[in-house]
């Protein structure tokens, strides 16, 4: 029986007092990879990369952070860059980006083939659709992003939304949209505002967050993760913050041994 996210917070399967989540792409490439490309187009290749992490760091979910895979796609595919800018209308980059169907084979493939070799349920990391919305903006011919609202948020989420449905036969445990460091000049999008992720969500059972720089929330939860500070992986002294679940980002300078020392903290 697959567990819900509730309840693999409750008995993390590392045997911790709490769940830790830890989001550790960009230390991961310079420690385990020698700085060299992320195997984005070799699944089973980026599945043993990503194992061996998690054999390390043991996050007790994991996070894979679809946003990278998106920002290497664009930027080796000049000709998709050009269907993206294609028209000015805002949003139409962000529709064109999720509606590439090589390119969403692509994620899928990568994503099951994840699914079916780690020992812990995955969670898909993506920018919030705000997020997504002012990335794909300067395709538009406007690197201006102050117009952007609430209203052409909730229209990006549906692009968002149709674009999850590709991953129904998955068995994820959460999406969580990464909605850290707002853009310059768009306005702070609550989740609720996403309401066509919700219904999709709701539907396959998944459970849907957002990440704060200083916290995540749960959709119809009253669980929250409170988020590890960037000391802590340097600083012995760094206390951990009070939440249900903890959530942290291993920094891309991190030495690995001291990396290691501090994971044993997170008891």
């Amino acid at each position: 029986m697959t567990l819900s996210l509730p309840e693999l917070l409750a008995e993390p399967p590392s045997g911790r007092s709490r769940a830790v989540v830890l989001d550790s792409h960009d230390y991961a490439q310079s420690v385990f990879l020698q700085g060299k490309p992320v195997p984005w187009q070799e699944p089973m290749a980026y599945a043993n990369f990503f194992g061996q992490v998690q054999g390390v760091l043991k996050s007790d979910l994991a996070l894979v952070s679809l946003d990278r895979f998106y920002a290497h796609r664009v930027a080796s595919d000049p000709a998709l860059q050009a269907a993206m800018g294609a028209k000015s209308r805002t949003g139409y980059a962000l529709r064109t980006l999720l509606g590439d169907t090589e390119t969403t084979a692509s994620v899928i493939e990568l994503v099951t083939v994840l699914s079916q070799t780690q020992r812990v349920p995955v969670v898909l990391q993506i920018p919030s659709p705000m997020q997504w919305l002012a990335r794909t903006h300067p395709f538009s011919g406007s690197a201006d992003v102050s117009g952007l609202d609430a209203d052409t948020a909730e229209n990006a989420s549906m692009y968002v939304a149709d674009w999850l449905r590709g991953f129904a036969a998955l068995p994820l445990i959460a999406v969580l949209l990464d909605d850290r460091e707002p853009s310059l000049g768009s306005e702070p999008i609550p989740l609720s505002t996403y309401s066509p992720i919700t219904n999709v969500t709701d539907h396959y059972k998944w459970a849907l967050g957002q990440r704060h720089d200083d916290r995540v929330e749960l959709h119809k939860s009253a669980l929250h993760g409170a988020v590890i500070g960037t000391d802590f992986w340097s600083n012995d002294t760094d206390t951990l913050p009070v939440g249900d679940f903890l959530v942290g980002e291993v920094p891309l300078g991190a030495v690995p041994e001291r990396v290691l020392s501090r994971i044993s903290k997170l008891l």
